[in-house]
């Protein structure tokens, strides 16, 4: 009991006491036979005590207002809550969704441009392999012959540039650039009656060509000579291109084979080539310009056509190389006074 008092705030305590007060009052008045009193001060008590309950349920209506309030506003901080995070939740699963339309559309597209890729390629193997067998068909090598593609001429360039030896049979022909084009050239002008002259810038690719032409007895047709890489200037810039003490002698050409020098000795690599060598062409001659699918081989081939009188395209070739046709634009001149 003692405990439950020392726990008592001062107004609990103050209340009590007042109430004890009054109870001793009334008893007091009882005892003293002042029942008026007694019965004063118990009215008195009475009108506190309800006094007291009313202010009690005051407070406690106002509490749970308050209550009710708060409850209103975690409700409602809830739901709001909640619709954002079902409004986030349903962005994220549409972004989701469109995130993998997307991949699915790409992946789709991938594996059509995979198997189209590999579709075009079985093609151009078929094709290289065809055009190798009918290389075979129209040759017999005398010793193994060089392999084909990489940086040298592929199988169907090969069969189209030997083609047109067999049909236009050119009397010299003029390579830039060495290597298996070189011994099947060879051959090809052995029948028809021609001779080649090939030009390369490395002294050991050059000697290992001459090796392969007389592993099949063509040296009495073809020779390469070595022409290193000097500056030569055009249209106001500088070309690494053939040292031209190695052409001196060479005129007339029939078919002009542009396949070197190679892309990595610099930029418009092979852009001086119809510069430097058209009054070294025949009247009429061909160019095989190779690997014109490149950006630079493009350019040069642009280029050429605008500026170079008489030389034109031939059209599509099967292969990556163009076949141009040059004819030299002859000028009468006017007699004076006409």
């Amino acid at each position: 009991m003692m405990s439950r008092l020392r726990k008592l705030n001062r107004r609990q305590a103050a209340l009590l006491a007042a109430a004890a007060v009054l109870c001793g009052a009334v008893a007091g008045g009882a005892l003293t036979g002042h029942l008026g009193f007694a019965l004063t001060v118990l009215g008195v008590f009475q009108a506190g005590v309800v006094a007291g309950l009313l202010l009690l349920a005051r407070r406690l209506t106002t509490l749970l207002a308050v209550q009710r309030a708060a409850q209103r506003d975690v409700r409602h901080v809830l739901d709001q809550t909640q619709r954002r995070l079902l409004g986030a939740v349903e962005e994220m699963l549409l972004a989701a969704g469109d995130r993998h339309r997307e991949l699915t559309d790409t992946l789709a597209a991938q594996q059509k441009a995979a198997a189209n890729g590999t579709d075009r390629l079985l093609r151009a193997q078929t094709g290289e392999v065809e055009a190798l067998v009918q290389l075979f068909q129209g040759f017999t090598p005398r010793a193994p012959m060089p392999p084909s593609g990489g940086f040298a001429l592929n199988p169907t360039d090969l069969l189209d540039l030997l083609q047109l030896i067999r049909t236009r049979k050119p009397k010299l022909v003029l390579e830039l650039g060495s290597g298996t084009s070189t011994v099947w050239i060879a051959y090809a002008l052995e029948k028809v009656g021609g001779r080649l002259v090939s030009l390369d810038h490395d002294p050991a690719y050059a000697e290992k060509t001459r090796a392969a032409l007389a592993a099949h007895g063509l040296v009495e047709v073809a020779e390469v000579r070595d022409a290193p890489l000097r500056p030569v200037l055009l249209d106001g810039r500088s070309f690494p291109w053939y040292d031209m003490d190695a052409l001196a002698d060479l005129r007339e050409v029939d078919l002009l084979l542009i396949d070197g020098p190679p892309e990595k000795t610099g930029p418009d690599a092979r852009y001086p080539a119809m510069r430097v060598l058209e009054d070294r062409l025949a009247d009429a001659a061909t160019v095989v310009f190779d690997d014109a699918h490149r950006q630079d081989e493009r350019v040069a081939l642009r280029k050429w056509v605008e500026t170079i009188e008489g030389l034109t395209e031939e059209g599509e070739a099967p292969g990556r190389h163009a076949v141009l046709s040059y004819r030299r634009m002859v000028r009468q001149l006017t007699p004076q006074g006409q």
